[in-house]
């Protein structure tokens, strides 16, 4: 589809604001969570959040790190991945500045490394609880809604858990990018932008063309030569693949899950 049809498309449009609202609701409840002591109550929440969310709104990403790995994958177009990560984050802005006016403090509002630990190490576990997220997500993408959203809000809880003592759990760039815009803080922020991302893409490789029962080394080579990985799918077909679903939709308006 040409960018400008792409670009009067009212799909297109819904699915932007579709990660806009769902981003805001995320954040938004992770936040008014993290007032509770604790790592719980915001594993909990999230988790909760991230599974129902996975069954509305035509399952958002509402994860710029899960979009760069649909992009890297090429399970998505650039221009729906450029302008869902701009929602994503727009969203994550006003749910962190509603939380803000909310809250009678934003201390624990902005994800920070341990003190106990360093950048490093918060760096490390950022990366393996979104891996782990992550390749939930891509794994329940033919999934249906409550099996899918179980998967999803259970991963989301085991990497808040697990990576909370480190840098805070936050495995969502946009969850951290919200409140260092609206507090000033921005303290090892790379962390919370590299971890992820990593993380993700790591995860979507390795589902694709390792995991999926559809994956190939036909499909690797079309991915990384900028080919279409549709057109190899399509002489293959599989349970993961476009070709074998009906109906089929184009890579640039699949979901993959919330986190």
């Amino acid at each position: 589809m040409a960018i400008g049809e792409e670009l009067r498309s009212g799909c297109f449009w819904r699915g932007v604001l579709a990660e806009a609202v769902a981003t805001f609701i995320f954040v938004g409840v992770v936040l008014g969570a993290s007032a509770a002591p604790g790592p719980l109550a915001p594993a909990l929440a999230g988790g909760l959040v991230a599974g129902a969310l996975a069954c509305t709104l035509g399952a958002p990403q509402a994860n710029p790190a899960l979009t760069l790995a649909l992009l890297c994958t090429r399970k998505m177009g650039a221009l729906r991945s450029t302008a869902g990560l701009l929602a994503q984050c727009a969203g994550a802005v006003l749910a962190s500045a509603a939380a803000r006016l909310a809250l009678l403090d934003d201390a624990g509002l902005v994800t920070r490394v341990s003190a106990a630990g360093n950048a490093g190490q918060a760096l490390a576990w950022e990366t393996f609880a979104t891996f782990q997220l992550a390749l939930a997500a891509f794994a329940t993408t033919n999934q249906v809604a409550p099996q899918g959203g179980l998967a999803l809000g259970s991963a989301v809880v085991a990497g808040a858990l697990a990576a909370g003592p480190f840098s805070g759990g936050s495995m969502n760039p946009a969850r951290s990018l919200g409140p260092a815009i609206i507090t000033g803080i921005w303290d090892d922020h790379w962390v919370y932008w590299l971890g992820p991302v990593l993380g993700a893409v790591l995860a979507g490789f390795s589902y694709e063309f390792v995991f999926a029962p559809g994956a190939s080394r036909e499909k690797l080579g079309a991915c990384l030569s900028c080919r279409d990985v549709a057109l190899v799918e399509t002489t293959s077909p599989s349970p993961s693949s476009p070709s074998a679903r009906s109906p089929p939709a184009p890579p640039a308006e699949q979901g993959q899950g919330t986190a």
